[in-house]
């Protein structure tokens, strides 16, 4: 079933020679990697299961390209059926601008962002609570397991979308896909992203600092959108393998 997206993303990315490529190089990196990646995924798999009660995986719908929605997978990191309104609404603020950078940033009419920041102090205590460094996020240290702390700050929560990405309703580089309340709440250039497949990581996560607001994060993915090549594709999945291996992941 497809989001229906009232505003048309304006950009043209398609280049079949290069979505060939693009397809080719995914199917054979996840091929390369399942020796590794299986029975580290039946690993983690196994700790999730030993440390808190419920499935291993979280399954949540999210919306792809051209507004199709597909089910992400990705490892649980948090107690299961944990009451999600308050990320939700802190979610729609950060896609609507209601909520700005980890800095004082002013807001999109160049006031004082101070209702931004009181409200995102109302949701998170410290940066770094929710184990990979942000502080847009309202996730409090005691809503991540021990295990998920782990899994998130090597960023091998990720892990399962290899399956997405073997399904072809994810790549390995392109914007990072939102649920559909957040997409909801797009404003009409928010749906460029949706022009691509979403990836497990994109150059919103190898150039943007932590706690950037949600409009740069679109920027770098309509950068990306813009300026497709496999020659970048490489460039940013080496620059995540750096940051997972330095444990500066953007997540």
């Amino acid at each position: 079933m497809a989001l229906v997206i009232i505003n048309q993303p304006q950009v043209l990315p398609y280049r079949k020679g290069y979505q060939i490529a693009k397809r080719i190089v995914d199917i054979s990196l996840c091929l390369l990697a399942l020796p590794v990646a299986l029975p580290l995924a039946a690993i983690c798999a196994l700790a999730i299961r030993l440390n808190s009660p419920g499935p291993a995986f979280f399954i949540q719908e999210r919306i792809g390209k051209g507004g199709r929605r597909f089910w992400m997978y990705k490892f649980r990191t948090m107690p299961h059926n944990l009451n999600d309104s308050s990320h939700r609404a802190f979610m729609k603020a950060f896609v609507n601008g209601q909520i700005g950078s980890d800095e004082n940033e002013n807001g999109r009419n160049g006031k004082n962002d101070n209702p931004q920041r009181a409200f995102r102090k109302a949701f998170v205590s410290t940066p770094g609570n929710n184990g990979n460094g942000k502080v847009y996020k309202p996730v409090q240290d005691s809503q991540i397991t021990r295990v998920g702390r782990f899994l998130r700050k090597a960023s091998l929560d990720e892990l399962p979308q290899v399956i997405n990405v073997l399904k072809g309703e994810m790549s390995l580089v392109g914007p990072r896909p939102n649920v559909p309340w957040e997409v909801e709440e797009y404003h009409g250039w928010h749906n460029e992203r949706l022009e691509v497949l979403p990836g497990i990581t994109g150059l919103a996560q190898v150039r943007g600092r932590s706690g950037v607001s949600f409009d740069h994060i679109v920027q770098y993915d309509i950068e990306y959108v813009g300026k497709q090549s496999l020659a970048l594709d490489l460039k940013i999945l080496w620059l995540t393998l750096i940051m997972v291996l330095l444990g500066t992941s953007a997540g």
